[in-house]
């Protein structure tokens, strides 16, 4: 029967179509990265999904986020993309969480209810512990590496953590996953340089913070505040749901014959 899915299944197959109704998918953070992901998955028939955030839309989040617009400013994120699942898919489960994740928040969660789980978060002590808990779940993870200071989308790369290069932010997993005796991660990573944004301060938030009243966790409180575009977060957010998609629907497509 001709449905939304229908150009898709296309692709996919039925049994796959199906697989992805049932996936309940854990998204941690959803800006930049976490939002176009989402974005696909919804699009691309997930069933139930879970959105963890405590942010806020904030004015600086129109030029790269697809929940931002003038409208949502002040509203949280998990929310807005809430609301906007259900209008492209009605019939999806949707969680929201407004916390945002660290080990001291772990106990909130089981993850051993997830299909797979995907960290688009920012710190580094919020990306370790996921890895901890999918690992100890058994659930697969994908996580986000720096996708801030980049400006060639065409970079992107997936790799276990323990093959990539160049990015800041993978050296320091691979360093703090090693300790803690992580044998693997996958993961998205750019292998352009990062470069170092103007210090402006006429434009910068360190200095005429707009982050919404009430947010819990401001810009300011940042060591470095990343430039951005629209074209590089969006693009790794999309290669992260394509590889929770091919990973989902893995077992269907080689029993139909597919690559």
């Amino acid at each position: 029967m001709l449905n939304q899915f229908s150009r898709t299944e296309l692709l996919l197959g039925a049994e796959s179509m199906e697989r992805l109704k049932g996936a309940r998918v854990a998204v941690f953070g959803v800006g930049g990265v976490g939002g176009y992901a989402v974005e696909a998955l919804v699009r691309s028939g997930i069933g139930a999904i879970d959105l963890i955030d405590d942010d806020k839309v904030c004015l600086t989040n129109l030029n790269r986020q697809i929940i931002a617009t003038q409208k949502t400013i002040g509203q949280y994120k998990v929310d807005v993309m809430k609301e906007r699942i259900l209008d492209i898919n009605p019939d999806a489960k949707v969680e929201v969480y407004k916390c945002f994740f660290l080990p001291e928040t772990k106990d909130e969660f089981d993850f051993r209810q997830y299909s797979y789980v995907i960290d688009a978060v920012d710190t580094v002590t919020a990306k370790i512990q996921l890895a901890l808990e999918a690992e100890q779940a058994g659930v697969p993870i994908i996580s986000s590496m720096g996708a801030g200071n980049k400006l060639n989308p065409a970079e992107f790369e997936v790799a276990d953590i323990y093959k990539t290069s160049v990015c800041p932010l993978a050296k320091v997993m691979r360093r703090e996953l090693k300790k803690r005796d992580i044998k693997k991660l996958k993961v998205v990573y750019s292998k352009e340089p990062p470069i170092r944004p103007a210090e402006d301060m006429a434009i910068s938030c360190r200095n005429h913070c707009i982050c919404p009243p009430g947010a819990q966790h401001k810009c300011t409180e940042r060591r470095d505040i990343p430039g951005s575009t629209a074209f590089v977060p969006s693009v790794a957010g999309l290669i992260i749901a394509s590889e929770v998609i091919k990973d989902l629907t893995k077992e269907t497509r080689r029993a139909g014959g597919e690559a």
